[in-house]
């Protein structure tokens, strides 16, 4: 059994905690430490975020708090990696038997759209966006592990598609990037940038939709869209 350690008296609190890190008791403080990270980023900015509102929100001492993270940026790098994961976790996987391209591509567009328009994290974007010209390895961490992971899932699915004969495709990261940007058809920069609150669900279909039309258009192999398919996977992750 862990038991637990006070790093306060502890001139070195790393070497005081040990392997504790890793142990469940480490895992669910460093739960805790994100969890009031997060409410505070989201409140305050990443400017207006202090360690020490961090410490005080998730209810842990300043030396507790730098045993895990030892500076606000590899803090926010780790929130926003958390972020991605779960997002990543919460589309989950696609499975049809016998669904259409375009059945797949659509469903996958209106639940990543759908996410990606939820005010916590458009919030999470405009936050990373703010804090990327400072500090470029947080844009870099919040693209690969957000819309990069993304954009290969996609290809991964669209090569699949191509190798039955459905899709004509030659280079399938560039398809990818498409497809992720005519889903959004103008809709999330509507709202990341505030002209609209929301975007509702009519509206999310509609937009892609209109944005699988074009790919289908552009890359369905004649007389292949409307076949079935076999079972189809697609690991989704956030655009942003």
């Amino acid at each position: 059994m862990t038991n637990s350690i006070d790093v306060e008296g502890f001139a070195d609190p790393m070497a005081a905690l040990g392997s504790d890190l890793d142990s469940p008791e480490g895992n669910a403080k460093r739960k805790q430490i994100m969890e009031g990270a997060r409410a505070v980023f989201l409140a305050a900015g990443f400017d207006g975020a202090s360690m020490n509102d961090v410490a005080r929100v998730a209810g842990v001492s300043k030396g507790t708090l730098y045993v895990y993270f030892d500076s606000k940026e590899k803090l926010f790098e780790a929130l926003i990696r958390e972020e991605r994961r779960q997002q990543a976790e919460r589309i989950a996987v696609f499975a049809w038997e016998g669904g259409d391209i375009r059945t797949v591509l659509r469903d996958f567009g209106c639940k990543l759209l759908e996410m990606m328009v939820r005010p916590e994290q458009v919030a999470h974007v405009r936050t990373v966006i703010a804090a990327s010209a400072k500090f470029p390895q947080l844009g870099r961490a919040f693209f690969e592990a957000g819309p990069s992971f993304g954009a290969s899932c996609v290809a991964g699915y669209l090569r699949r598609q191509s190798e039955k004969g459905l899709l004509r495709i030659a280079d399938f990261e560039t398809a990818a990037w498409q497809f992720l940007e005519l889903k959004q058809g103008g809709a999330f920069k509507r709202v990341l940038f505030g002209v609209t609150d929301e975007l509702p669900p009519a509206r999310i279909r509609e937009v892609v939709e209109s944005g699988v039309a074009v790919f289908m258009a552009a890359y369905g192999a004649p007389g292949a869209e409307g076949e079935g398919s076999d079972a189809a996977e697609l690991i989704g992750a956030t655009n942003g």
